[in-house]
């Protein structure tokens, strides 16, 4: 007996034979528009750059006015609620499930435009189900606040503040998900900025609550901002989801015929196990960490703050990507979505890198620059520092897993074709939890090398094996994505990657040199980032590292033009 249930009065139709081309933007009424994906990441990535600068500004602002002690450590158990909603109903799970769920959906729409509207539809199929559920969750999760802060950090020394905090956190939950399904949506119409102005909205409540109310309400500021912030997430979402939503209206008198899609529950737990034992890893060093002295679980957090800009500056390439890749995906075209994802774990590698380079040899200027004033002293800049250090080491896995697991989900989306049986190959649902099982060896080894370390070494020891786990993940997961049917090359892949990597440590190692010139935190930070530039790009260059090779050699033509003028000429002579 199945559990799949259909999506009503949709009506069949055949699978389209052919992808969009990388950089074009599919539309029922839009022809190719050359540019649209340096456009859409150009807005995705200015968006959510001044996301996380206000982000980032919200963490200096609660380590000036909270420092590293039990406070903080209360707070920060109490926001591990809205760090895994995040990624569960925004940045992971909901999109995929949702994108290429509303990428079939729109492909349905282009080629039938006088059917009954898929879109459409598929959101009363979906949404209000979805409501129920975040509903439920969000009173459930502030019901057993205590129970849940007493799992998470049992030796916490003010688990009142963190129960009254964690209650506070649980009105994310709705706001979260409904953010990341309006969201999937937009992005799978190719509608970028309204996405990417989320976090700027969820920094500027918290950044508002906790200016105003600091001073009388104590670190439960910080809590309370997080839920306005939440709220004003999904708020600047609901206008351009309803017009693009009414957009899909169709004529009077359309009519359908069989159901075209059918909604595949199941789906749905693969992919939130995915994402809860991806996020298990920040359980672990939150449950460890609390064993250890006052200040730990922030150092730890203020180190994975500043680690993870690189890895968001990489994962921004596949936001704007992988609604193409749904498109190429939901027609069938896997050569199409292989030779993006490619591209896409080159390019996002390359990013990362140069980030990880950047903070392995300038993690100490770093910390002292961004941290180092009001509560927050040397020996928390130093402790964050090192823990920085050894963060850096997983940063490149993290980024290649968030490149890698989209396509992988692609293929078994929320939603089938009515007439595609290979979704009910026992085969391929046992491939669903693969994901899930390389996690679940990944956080294995996060938690030995974790209890191995963490005695000798306190927070960079939860660091490493933070580090090791999520790349144990990452090796198995690029395995898993050729079984599940995309004939990724990797032979070129890791060849590629591996020169990447030898750039990206010449780069440290001379950036480091460079940063330990100066004492100063601003200049040494600017000296050591320069260096670290320039040595990657030259490096990359010199190792034919094409991710690098090819901005590098754009740069150099609009810098000096006359070159790319005489290179366009004949010989003389001729």
């Amino acid at each position: 007996m199945t559990t799949d249930q259909p999506v009503p009065t949709l009506a069949a139709l055949p699978a389209p034979r052919s992808a969009p081309a990388d950089d074009r933007m599919p539309g029922p009424a839009a022809g190719p528009r050359r540019g649209f994906l340096a456009k859409a990441f150009g807005v995705t990535a200015v968006l959510s750059a001044a996301g996380s600068g206000l982000g980032l500004l919200r963490d200096l602002l609660l380590a000036r006015y909270f420092g590293a002690d039990q406070g903080t450590d209360a707070f920060l158990v109490a926001w591990t609620v809205p760090e895994t909603a995040a990624p569960l109903l925004i940045e992971d799970a909901m999109s995929f499930l949702m994108v290429p769920a509303f990428a079939l959906a729109l492909v349905l729409r282009e080629e039938h435009p006088d059917a009954p509207d898929p879109v459409r539809q598929l959101v009363r199929a979906t949404l209000p189900r979805l409501l129920l559920a975040l509903s439920g969750l969000a009173v459930a999760v502030a019901l057993g606040a205590p129970q849940l802060v007493d799992l998470l950090a049992p030796g916490l020394a003010d688990p009142g503040l963190a129960v009254a905090c964690t209650r506070i956190t649980a009105i994310t939950v709705l706001p979260f998900g409904v953010a990341g399904y309006l969201g999937a949506a937009l992005r799978a119409h190719h509608r970028f900025t309204a996405p990417a102005g989320i976090y700027v909205a969820y920094n500027l409540g918290i950044l508002a609550v906790l200016l105003g109310c600091h001073a009388f309400l104590g670190v439960r500021s910080a809590a309370l901002g997080v839920a306005l912030g939440s709220l004003l997430m999904a708020g600047l979402l609901i206008g351009p989801f309803l017009r693009r939503l009414r957009r899909g209206t169709p004529a009077a008198g359309a009519r359908g015929s069989r159901q075209a899609l059918v909604l595949m529950p199941l789906a749905l737990l693969p992919v939130a196990a995915f994402t809860l034992t991806r996020q298990a890893q920040v359980f672990v060093e939150r449950y460890l960490g609390s064993t250890l002295p006052p200040g730990t679980i922030s150092h730890l957090n203020y180190a994975a703050k500043v680690s993870q800009l690189a890895m968001t500056a990489g994962i921004l390439i596949c936001t704007v990507t992988f609604p193409l890749v749904a498109r190429a995906l939901a027609a069938g075209d896997l050569t199409a979505a292989r030779d993006r994802v490619e591209k896409d774990l080159g390019q996002a590698a390359a990013v990362v890198l140069l980030g990880t380079a950047f903070l392995m040899s300038c993690a100490p200027a770093v910390v002292a620059l961004l941290f180092q004033r009001g509560a927050f002293g040397p020996q928390d800049t130093a402790a964050t520092a090192a823990v920085i250090r050894v963060y850096s080491f997983g940063l490149p896995a993290q980024a290649l897993i968030g490149v890698m697991v989209r396509p992988y989900f692609s293929l078994r989306p929320v939603v089938r074709r009515a007439d595609d049986p290979g979704t009910e190959d026992g085969g391929r649902r046992l491939l669903d939890w693969y994901p899930v099982a390389a996690m679940l060896l990944g956080l294995g080894v996060t938690v030995a090398v974790g209890l191995l370390a963490t005695p000798r070494f306190g927070a960079p020891g939860l660091a490493a094996g933070n580090a090791a786990g999520i790349t144990v993940a990452a090796a198995l997961l690029l395995r898993g994505l050729v079984l599940r049917g995309i004939p990724l090359r990797l032979r070129r892949v890791l060849g590629g990657h591996g020169r990447l990597v030898a750039a990206a440590a010449g780069a440290a190692a001379l950036g480091a040199a460079a940063s330990g010139l100066v004492a100063d935190p601003l200049l040494s930070t600017l000296l050591g980032g320069l260096t670290v530039a320039l040595a990657f790009a030259a490096l990359g260059t010199g190792l034919g590292a094409h991710e690098v090779r090819g901005p590098v050699l754009a740069a150099a033509r609009v810098l000096n033009p006359a070159t790319v003028a005489d290179e366009g000429k004949p010989p003389h002579g001729q």
